[in-house]
């Protein structure tokens, strides 16, 4: 029987799948050659500006960022089509004009660049035009691109801005006209043209191509053989391979919804074969999708904003992120596992897996650019986008040692088209966003918002983050990923830092639960997406996601009680004592969820093994011989009654 490999081409189901579940993903193909030719190369332009500029130096900040959202607009409006019935095929001639315009606002800040640097914040009635224009033209590309939620949020906060005096209350300011938000929108740092953008136009946009340039290279096949060749044939192989390879994948590609249609159509297949459950199946490949987004070294992209916003290096971001990230994945993982020791689940027959020597033998020279980033990152001293220039140039001289990975001119000219693409989702929301950032500032709002959620925990810390919980989540329901961890980093973390939480484990505290948004019914997107590979009930894949990823609803509380696992201000002998801890909680709350460790466990032992879980993820001494207590009675309780099994399996013979 022919061994079994993971295809990473898009069927039309899967197509379909993600364009129902992500917004994102409708972009027009036009039926006109010309006209499909002339987007490919701006698209490659675009990419080889940021590419060039990223090793030669930028241009000033304003001229920078507002080039880079003026292409980014131009491609919005020649991507996507005004609504879901207008023609994918052809572009009208009302958003060429519109590309045209969003042009035309980077060449109106070149032009005058010297006049607005010398009028420092007065705007005159061309800066009123052509910044009017700006907002107009971001708040339609995010509505086509992202959907309303996030264009109403930031029209909300425009009308809050311009009437708030009005409202009584904390949340009142003393009100601002339109001239006044013009200015902070448009011919400022702080608006659209804001930190966000400029993470987008600089470490996003290269990590994005970088993406690019290594799928082409078969980075993504080598991540999926290379688990299925390590975790296939173990109790409940298909699933620890969904989990292994849709981490891998989600890390550096950052959607989580493409994640689940590219890695679960082949994934959820094999997990329903094996004799998972339709929704267990979809809730595996939700889970691990939208975790990638947690795990280093490249996160998604939203690790890069946050190092911006926390004002720390990213490669500290990394450090800081990586043991909860292994704890979320290892808690998927026993779930996973114990599943299948309860319900006898095996793993798939060796002689169909790829093996290991043979798949580093084939692409395993594909893990260099990584390493190379990751040695750039941590011991060059060099920034990270011009390790993210390297980078690339490495992955593409490192792709031409084997035939099989070996990229031609076409692949590289397609990956900087790719990358360029890649990025409008991310850098309108990025844009947008700008919007929402500075009516915060300005107004309050962010103080306000942070006193009230203080306010609501009283002087309880645990009730505080509840509530900035609750309140990431609700932001989070239905936006992508970068403008949910934005939004709640601007309103929730610093309520938290308020509070003396460290500003790197409030932040991430926000940006674990802006990400959990897109498992949590009723709005959960990467769960719904994987119903529609697997045939599940929607909602009930989405209580089954939440299940599989309790442990990762719960480390964020570990991390800002235990700031050792952030390996924030401590020994690397305390550090290891509470991981070596909180691993086996992880492992007691995956026992209490699937009522199963050498046998099945009755509901007090389950309800005990979640309280010593809870008692093991604090650095208490006291705490966590309270929780190895509980873990001894349920292991005594469970060799008994295997013992007692045997006895009766022999006695019956």
């Amino acid at each position: 029987m022919s061994k079994i490999t993971i295809d990473n081409q898009i069927n039309d189901q899967q197509v379909e799948i993600i364009e129902k579940y992500d917004k994102e993903q409708k972009t027009r193909s036009f039926d006109k050659a010309s006209l499909a030719k002339g987007v490919y190369w701006a698209a490659v332009i675009i990419s080889l500006y940021h590419f060039i500029t990223s090793f030669v130096g930028a241009p000033a900040t304003l001229k920078h960022r507002s080039l880079h959202v003026s292409m980014i607009l131009f491609l919005s409006f020649i991507f996507y089509p005004i609504n879901d019935k207008a023609s994918r095929k052809k572009l009208p001639l009302y958003d060429g004009i519109f590309a045209v315009l969003s042009l035309g606002i980077t060449l109106y800040v070149w032009i005058d660049y010297p006049n607005i640097i010398a009028r420092a914040g007065l705007i005159n009635t061309m800066d009123m035009i052509v910044g009017t224009i700006l907002v107009v033209l971001v708040l339609e590309a995010s509505r086509r691109i992202s959907g309303l939620p996030l264009t109403l949020l930031a029209m909300a906060f425009i009308g809050y801005a311009l009437y708030g005096r009005n409202i009584p209350g904390i949340f009142s300011h003393r009100g601002y006209d339109w001239a006044s938000l013009v200015n902070q929108f448009f011919i400022s740092t702080d608006g659209i043209y804001g930190t966000s953008v400029g993470v987008a136009s600089s470490y996003i946009f290269l990590f994005i191509l970088f993406g690019e340039v290594m799928n082409k290279s078969g980075m993504g096949k080598f991540f999926n053989d290379i688990a299925l060749a390590l975790a296939g044939g173990s109790m409940g192989g298909p699933a620890k391979v969904a989990v292994i390879a849709s981490g891998f994948l989600g890390s550096i590609n950052g959607s989580a919804i493409a994640n689940v249609v590219t890695t679960g159509a082949f994934t959820i297949p094999l997990m329903k074969r094996t004799g998972y459950s339709k929704e267990f199946s979809g809730a595996v490949e939700a889970t691990a999708s939208v975790g990638g987004q947690l795990l280093p070294p490249i996160m998604g992209a939203a690790a890069f904003i946050m190092a911006e916003m926390v004002g720390i290096k990213y490669s500290m971001i990394i450090v800081y992120a990586a043991i909860p990230a292994i704890l979320y994945y290892l808690g998927i993982i026993i779930q996973v596992h114990l599943r299948a020791s309860k319900s006898n689940l095996v793993g798939l027959p060796k002689e169909e897996l790829p093996k290991v020597k043979d798949v580093m033998r084939e692409r395993g020279h594909l893990l260099i650019p990584i390493l190379f980033l990751l040695g750039m990152l941590f011991f060059s001293g060099k920034t990270v986008v011009f390790s993210a220039f390297c980078s690339i140039i490495v992955t593409v001289i490192t792709s031409m040692f084997k035939e099989s990975t070996r990229m031609s001119v076409k692949d590289i000219i397609d990956a900087l088209a790719g990358g360029a693409k890649g990025t409008v989702s991310v850098a309108m929301a990025c844009a947008i966003v700008g919007i929402i950032i500075a009516v915060t500032s300005i107004t309050g709002f962010g103080l306000n918002m942070a006193n009230a959620i203080i306010q609501l925990g009283g002087t309880s810390i645990l009730a505080t983050l509840v509530f900035a919980m609750i309140t990431c989540m609700i932001l989070g329901m239905g936006l992508p990923s970068i403008p949910a961890y934005l939004i709640t980093a601007t309103i929730a973390a610093p309520a938290l830092v308020k509070l003396g939480i460290p500003v790197v484990a409030a932040h991430l505290f926000v940006f674990y639960f802006a990400m959990f948004a897109n498992l949590t019914p009723p709005v959960a997107l990467a769960a719904f997406a994987a119903a529609g590979l697997s045939g599940g009930d929607p909602m009930k894949t989405g209580v089954a996601s939440v299940k599989l990823a309790l442990a990762g609803f719960i480390i964020p509380y570990m991390f800002v009680f235990n700031n050792e696992l952030l390996l924030l201000d401590t020994t690397w002998t305390i550090a290891l004592r509470v991981t070596i801890t909180s691993i086996i909680g992880v492992m007691m709350i995956g026992t209490a969820i699937e009522g199963y460790l050498l046998r099945e466990i009755p509901l007090v032992l389950r309800v005990a093994s979640f309280i010593g879980a809870l008692l093991l993820i604090t650095a208490n001494f006291f705490q966590d011989i309270g929780g190895f207590a509980i873990l001894a009675i349920l292991i005594l309780q469970q060799v008994l009654k295997k013992k007692k099994g045997n006895m009766r399996t022999h006695s019956s013979y």
